[in-house]
């Protein structure tokens, strides 16, 4: 049955993934919805909420049923202007929830109102709660370098600019670990998008010499500033790599008796792990799966892409792997599963709960 979860949670929104790409860039995300769903994204999928104070305020539109029904946009942007003026912040964004989508909301007219009367550059994603966080994040960055990236002369040598980290993907160390890890390999300025410096580092993206594209939400804003500014791409996960060398003697023995493995992650991730395991294991057939955004060039033979649990149980039952690398919580719906589990966790996935 479409849709149904017996064993897995569901996962990360579109609405939280926008979020989390507008949290670090120092404007205020208003959540356009009653409550709820800008509770799940401060509660539940949007980590840095519990430890930093210094991001981007995020508030509830607080929508009742007369405004949801006689869509009183006034209303909203009178509420963002009285915000405004106690915090400062560099821009609004606006991010739609399934209320705004039912009714039919003009986000585009929403914005140019909002440009009007508040003196603030405003963004809006017309996300709907339905999708997935990926192509959240994917709207939210390409909202970001549309708007705010200028030409810029001369080109900062040796730089590069990360695209597609966030926390939904990558726990917090590896931006650290990332960072030193391309400072090593000769690079003398690095950009993590949505990390440092806010929204300078949109404002400046166009000084970027080439771009690193770590996951597939990143693909279309490294597609849009190489057209637009003419800055090369390259896609891979350098990280994983060292991931391998630092497992255990247990994770390594399993590796190496490995005949078939099945790696469930986001696609790049995913892909950079296949070719770090081939590298040590050449014999190895490896597999991977992705609920997210699969891009078909990334893609080889025999790869997955998840839509609903029942394609996860089949997905195994039918090749049987070895060894499974992905989340914990995926265990769940495997329970007849006899192989080794490598731990993979995917905050988008599971919230940390591992």
């Amino acid at each position: 049955m479409k849709g149904l979860r017996l064993y897995l949670p569901p996962f990360a929104p579109d609405t939280s993934g926008a979020a989390s790409v507008f949290y670090p860039a120092g404007g205020m995300v208003v959540i356009i919805d009653a409550g709820g769903c800008a509770g799940n994204i401060c509660g539940f999928d949007e980590p840095r909420w519990q430890n930093e104070r210094n991001a981007s305020p995020v508030f509830s539109a607080g929508l009742r049923d007369m405004d949801a029904i006689m869509g009183r946009d006034d209303r909203l942007l009178q509420k963002i202007r009285l915000a405004s003026q106690e915090i400062p912040v560099r821009f609004a964004a606006l991010i739609s929830t399934p209320v705004p989508a039912v009714i039919g909301t003009d986000l585009r007219a929403l914005q140019r109102m909002g440009e009007r009367q508040l003196n603030l550059p405003v963004l809006t994603v017309d996300t709907d709660g339905t999708r997935l966080y990926d192509e959240g994040e994917e709207k939210a960055w390409l909202a970001l370098f549309e708007r705010f990236t200028r030409p810029l002369d001369p080109t900062i040598p040796q730089s590069i600019g990360v695209l597609g980290l966030t926390p939904m993907d990558f726990p917090r160390q590896d931006s650290q670990d990332l960072r030193r890890l391309l400072m090593d390999h000769g690079a003398s300025h690095v950009v993590i998008y949505g990390t440092d410096n806010g929204l300078h580092d949109y404002e400046s993206a166009a000084a970027i010499e080439r771009n690193l594209v770590v996951s597939p939400a990143g693909l279309a804003a490294a597609r849009y500033l190489e057209k637009t500014f003419h800055i090369p791409y390259t896609i891979d996960n350098p990280l994983m790599t060292d991931w391998l060398a630092n497992q255990d003697d247990a994770a390594a023995n399993t590796l190496a008796a490995a005949h078939t493995i099945l790696i469930i992650h986001q696609q790049i991730t995913a892909n950079a792990l296949r070719e770090a395991i081939k590298a040590a294991y050449p014999d190895c057939k490896i597999t991977c799966a992705t609920w997210f955004q699969q891009h078909a060039a990334l893609t080889q033979p025999g790869d997955l892409h998840l839509r609903e649990e029942d394609d996860l149980i089949a997905a195994v039952t039918d090749q049987a792997p070895d060894v499974i690398i992905a989340d914990p919580l995926f265990a769940r719906a495997l329970r007849d599963y006899a192989g080794r589990w490598i731990p993979f966790p995917h905050f988008a996935v599971s919230g940390g709960s591992h």
